[in-house]
């Protein structure tokens, strides 16, 4: 069938006075064909009218639609168990002419961006050689909407401590920030809403508050919005990973940024201009850092175990040993595992991120060998008790000696009388009782409590019967037995 341009051709000539033999001569097409335009008289082509094979199956595959949930591949299946014979093929173009579960493409947009207006995020997971090993690491980048600026780092996983890590170096890397930072709808940012109605975890607003922007969502499925850093991570694992192996962790992103520095000295051919040279003017729009940038880190508390370790993400770290059972606190770094006991830091490790199972020992955490576990000293009741009185100390001795697990108790209570009762009653006692080898309290009690009735609860009587102290007549008088 000959095409528009065709036929117009052949209408022209015509009216130009041309005979039907030249202009088929011309055009090299057949003198029927010159014939049959010119009988049309018309330059476009008529439609051509075929039956189609799954037109008879119309209704039926408009219900079997719905049963299927629109999965196409069902309805075929279903048709041929009915009897119908028709390809797939068939039945998938039938339909997309149709519009029978497809919806009519709507064409792209494009966004335009001033400079310094805003800057997008997102990770993509990629496979890494790190060691002779192929490790599956997530790739975090932020570009700049207006220059194309780039800047991407490898983690091992992707949370709100490594998102923060991530953004402040990327953040240092441009030296500013634009005035807002377009995401997907990530849990690492979002609290709850998508789109515009988004809103971000209180911890990730107060920090992009710090740095002057604030998060954005595109709509659910508008995946377009986001091109700007969508689009470049198919290059970056096709190029920049592609015949490349590190050595470590801190290797690779030391590569990344080396990367990053070349691509972005680039020209680029859509830009007319390297990202780097278009970057100045997103620099003088920018918002300049802070005066002060915090250090990202993430808090764990922990128990020191008995073999005076902390375990954090599956490894673990020492810790002097005098700490063993006491609560500390943890603040995981980029690359660093710092202890804290207060706020006097006990230990600081280099942090193990590509492997599990792992102690990291400092030696000045372990006591020196040989000398072993050392023998505690005197109790702070003990030594007060001796304070106040230092002529226990023989009882004391011998006290803990007899009971070496609840001294402890012992000398509470007997910190107690010491403090209640009458020094002399007390250590006339107390001197009986280390005579003996009696170390029951409520007995020494009883006896210090007989001693004091007899010294100090004595009632006189005046020869008129009163009571020499009040004058005053005494109904009873008791005496000691």
């Amino acid at each position: 069938m000959l095409d528009q341009a065709m036929r117009s051709a052949i209408l022209l000539l015509h009216a130009q006075s041309h005979s039907i033999r030249a202009i088929a001569r011309t055009l090299k097409v057949s003198r029927d064909t010159v014939k049959r335009v010119l009988k049309a008289g018309n330059h476009e082509p008529p439609e051509l009218l075929r039956n189609e094979k799954a037109e008879i199956y119309q209704d039926e595959i408009q219900e079997l639609l719905n049963v299927c949930k629109g999965n196409l591949v069902r309805v075929h299946e279903k048709l041929q168990d009915r009897g119908a014979e028709l390809s797939y093929q068939a039945l998938t173009g039938f339909c997309r002419r149709h519009r029978i579960g497809f919806e009519a493409p709507l064409p792209a947009g494009r966004y335009h961006f001033d400079p310094g207006e805003e800057m997008q995020h997102d990770t993509s997971p990629h496979r890494v050689m790190i060691g002779g090993k192929l490790i599956l690491m997530q790739c975090a980048s932020l570009v700049l909407c207006y220059s194309r600026m780039i800047f991407i780092q490898y983690y091992p996983t992707f949370n709100r401590f490594w998102c923060k890590e991530f953004l402040t170096e990327a953040l240092k890397f441009f030296g500013g920030a634009c005035k807002r930072c377009m995401i997907d709808n990530t849990h690492v940012v979002v609290l709850q809403g998508t789109g515009a109605a988004m809103i971000p975890v209180t911890e990730m607003a107060n920090f992009s508050e710090h740095f002057g922007f604030e998060f954005k969502a595109h709509e659910k499925g508008d995946a377009n919005r986001s091109a700007r850093v969508e689009r470049p991570f198919d290059y970056i694992e096709n190029n920049f990973l592609a015949g490349r192996e590190f050595k470590d962790f801190d290797d690779l992103n030391a590569q990344a940024r080396t990367w990053c520095e070349t691509v972005n000295a680039k020209h680029k051919r859509s830009l007319q201009a390297s990202p780097g040279e278009l970057f100045l003017r997103d620099r003088s729009a920018m918002k300049p850092l802070p005066i002060w940038i915090p250090p990202v880190y993430q808090l764990h508390h922990r128990i020191v175990d008995v073999e005076g370790y902390v375990n954090v993400l599956n490894n673990r770290y020492s810790v002097p040993y005098e700490l063993i059972g006491r609560r500390v606190e943890v603040r995981e770094t980029r690359g660093r595992i710092q202890v804290f006991e207060g706020h006097k830091e006990v230990a600081n490790h280099a942090k193990v991120l590509l492997s599990r199972e792992q102690r990291v020992t400092e030696p000045s955490h372990r006591p020196p060998r040989g000398q072993g576990h050392q023998k505690a000293g005197p109790c702070r009741e003990e030594i007060e008790l001796l304070k106040i009185e230092p002529q226990l100390q023989g009882y004391v001795a011998a006290c803990r000696k007899r009971h070496p697990g609840r001294q402890l108790r012992l000398l509470k209570r007997l910190l107690v009388m010491v403090r209640d009762y009458p020094r002399q009653s007390l250590l006339a006692a107390i001197r009986t009782a280390k005579e003996y080898g009696m170390f029951d309290l409520e007995r020494l009690e009883t006896m210090v409590l007989k001693r004091i009735a007899t010294d100090y609860f004595v009632m006189e009587v005046a020869e008129n019967g009163s009571c020499p102290a009040t004058d005053r007549p005494l109904i009873t008088h008791c005496q000691p037995e």
